[in-house]
């Protein structure tokens, strides 16, 4: 097994993940919800607090979905 991840790496993965779907469809999807909710709560964290990542974060995310400098 490996080490647990840090609150900080959860919610960087959390919000690849949302910023991701942002990107091709609607997050109030039925599809989404389902999916990111489940993630979510496997990870200890809500959206307002993703949602709260992504705002102070958004470059390194984008950066990692491909979509820095212009991605």
């Amino acid at each position: 097994m490996g080490r647990e991840r840090t609150r900080e790496e959860r919610l960087f993965g959390a919000a690849v993940m949302r910023r991701s779907f942002e990107l091709r469809s609607p997050v109030d999807g039925a599809a989404f919800r389902g999916v990111y909710e489940g993630v979510l709560r496997d990870l200890g964290l809500t959206d307002d607090e993703v949602t709260a990542y992504l705002a102070d974060h958004a470059a390194a995310v984008d950066a990692a979905i491909g979509r820095g400098r212009g991605g």
